[in-house]
C-alpha cells in the first residue's frame, strides 16, 4: 500500500515543441503558494534552453540546486536512470516539498511515469528507495497547432521529425495525462476550439481540460491534485473507453448476434493477456530508435499481422459518435481472422485518411496462435507480437485459466476460444460503413 505521507510528490508536464510547458512552469513557479519546488528540465539538445528560460524568471536556480538540468538525451529511455537518480537525490535532501519535472517537447509521457511509479516503494521485487509518487501529469497543447493538424490538415513539420511522427506523439501525449491544458486560445476561432476540444475528448475522456493563454494556470490545478492512478489512467484513453462500451453493449446483443457472442466481453482478457496499455506506449518513439522501428515502412515481419479484419455487427458503436464537429468513435469485431495480404493491402494502399486513431487486437490465417496488437496514430501504424491466444495453450492450463476467469469463459467461442479481431476506430467524419466493408474483405475465405 502506498504510504504519501513520507514520500514527495512529483509532477509531469509534456506537450510538444512550442505548446507552451516552460511558460506554464514558470506561471506554477512564480505562483508557488507556499510549496519548496525543485525542477527538472530535460532537454534532447546538448545546451539546455528551457533550463535557461526557466533560470532567467528568478524563482528557482542551477546554483541554489533546486533547478536541475538533464540535456543531450531523452528522460523517458536514454536519461531515464539520470532521471531516478535526480529525484532521489533531491527527495533525499530533504530541502522540496515537491518536485516538478518537464519533459522534452519530443517525449511520451508513459515510460517516464512508469520510472517515476518505481520510485513508491510498492514494488518490493525492485530494489529502489521508497521516495517519491506521480502526483499527476499535465499536458500543454498548442490549440492553434492542434487545430491546423485536426482541423485543416496543414502539415506539422519541426525539427528532425516527420510529420507522421508528429502526429503520434501528440496522440501518444493527449492519451497518457491526467490534465490536458489547452493553451494559446485567443489564437484560434470559436470553431476550431470546440473542434480541437472534440478531437482532445475522444482520444483523452477522463482527463481535466483547461483553456488558456499565456500558460497562466492555477497552481492547484497542477500541484498537489492527487489525480494520477496508474491503473485508472491505462483505461482512460479513449480507444479503451470505447472497448469497455462495446462490451457492455455486446452483453445486450446476445441473443441477436449469437455466433459472435463470444468476442466482446475481451475486455478483460485483453488485458490480462497482454497488458499492452503499459508497453505501448514505450514502442513507438519518435526518436528514431531502432528498437521502436516497426512503424508502417520497415514492417517485414510485423505486416502480416496487420490485417484484423473486423466484420460486421459490432460496428453499431455510436454512442460515441459525436456530433458537431464530426469526430466518432466505433468498434469493429470479428471472431475470423484476416488474410495476411488483404488486410496489408487495406492498411497500406486504402487506409481512410479520416481516421485519427485506430487500435485493438487481431490474428491471422498464417499464424493463428498468436495475439496480435494492432495501432495507428496519424499516418504511423504498427503491429506487435502480444503472445498467445488462451485458445493455443495446453489443454489443462487452458481449463484453469477459464476456471479462474469466468468471464473469459462466458465469451469463450466453440472454435475460436478466445481469439477475435477487436479494433476501435476515432476519426473525423469517417464512412463507417465503408471501413466496416473494406476489413469485411480481409477475413479469410
Amino acid at each position: 500500500m502506498l504510504n504519501k505521507n513520507k514520500l514527495i510528490p512529483v509532477s509531469l508536464l509534456t506537450g510538444y515543441l512550442g505548446a507552451g510547458k516552460t511558460t506554464v512552469l514558470n506561471h506554477v513557479l512564480a505562483n508557488q503558494q507556499g510549496y519548496k519546488v525543485a525542477v527538472i528540465v530535460n532537454d534532447i539538445g546538448e545546451v539546455n534552453i528551457d533550463a535557461s528560460l526557466i533560470a532567467k524568471g528568478g524563482n528557482v536556480t542551477q546554483k541554489d540546486g533546486d533547478l536541475v538540468p538533464l540535456s543531450n538525451g531523452c528522460i523517458c529511455c536514454t536519461l531515464k536512470v539520470d532521471l531516478m537518480n535526480q529525484i532521489i537525490d533531491l527527495a533525499k535532501s530533504k530541502r522540496f516539498d515537491y518536485i516538478l519535472i518537464e519533459a522534452s517537447g519530443i517525449c511520451e509521457p508513459g515510460p517516464i511515469a512508469g520510472s517515476i511509479c518505481m520510485l513508491d516503494g510498492t514494488d518490493k521485487n525492485v530494489k529502489l528507495p521508497g521516495v517519491a509518487y506521480l502526483d499527476s501529469i499535465t499536458t500543454v497543447v498548442d490549440a492553434k497547432r492542434m487545430a491546423d493538424e485536426f482541423g485543416s490538415g496543414a502539415a506539422l513539420l519541426n525539427d528532425n521529425l516527420d510529420e507522421e511522427d508528429i502526429e503520434n506523439l501528440l496522440i501518444q501525449q493527449i492519451e497518457y495525462c491526467t490534465t490536458i491544458v489547452l493553451n494559446k486560445i485567443d489564437e484560434v476561432t470559436d470553431k476550431e476550439k470546440a473542434d480541437v476540444l472534440d478531437v482532445i475528448k475522444a482520444l483523452q475522456p477522463k482527463a481535466k481540460i483547461i483553456e488558456t493563454t499565456y500558460g497562466q494556470v492555477d497552481v492547484g490545478e497542477i500541484l498537489s491534485t492527487n489525480n494520477f492512478d496508474y491503473e485508472k489512467i491505462l483505461e482512460s484513453a479513449g480507444w479503451i473507453q470505447a472497448m469497455e462500451r462495446e462490451g457492455e453493449n455486446s452483453e445486450t446483443l446476445h441473443d441477436e448476434h449469437e455466433e459472435h457472442e463470444h468476442h466482446h466481453d475481451h475486455d478483460e482478457h485483453e488485458h490480462h493477456h497482454h497488458d499492452h496499455d503499459d508497453h505501448d506506449e514505450h514502442e513507438h518513439h519518435h526518436h528514431d530508435h531502432d528498437e521502436h522501428e516497426h512503424h508502417h515502412h520497415d514492417h517485414d515481419e510485423h505486416d502480416e499481422h496487420e490485417h484484423h479484419g473486423h466484420h460486421h455487427h459490432h460496428h453499431h458503436h455510436d454512442e460515441g459518435e459525436a456530433e458537431e464537429y464530426g469526430i466518432s468513435t466505433f468498434v469493429y469485431q470479428n471472431v475470423k481472422p484476416f488474410e495476411k495480404n488483404k488486410f496489408e493491402r487495406f492498411v497500406f494502399a486504402k487506409w481512410p485518411k479520416e481516421v485519427i486513431r485506430a487500435k485493438g487486437l487481431f490474428w491471422i490465417t498464417e499464424d493463428p496462435d498468436t495475439a496480435y496488437i494492432f495501432e495507428q496514430s496519424g499516418k504511423q501504424k504498427t503491429a506487435t507480437d502480444d503472445g498467445l491466444w488462451i485458445a493455443a495453450f495446453p489443454e489443462k492450463d487452458k481449463q484453469e485459466i477459464l476456471a479462474l476467469n469466468p468471464d473469459i469463459a462466458a465469451a469463450w467461442h466453440p472454435v475460436y476460444g478466445d481469439r477475435v479481431n477487436k479494433l476501435v476506430f476515432i476519426g473525423r467524419k469517417m464512412d463507417k460503413e465503408a471501413i466496416i466493408k473494406a476489413l469485411d474483405e480481409c477475413i479469410a475465405e
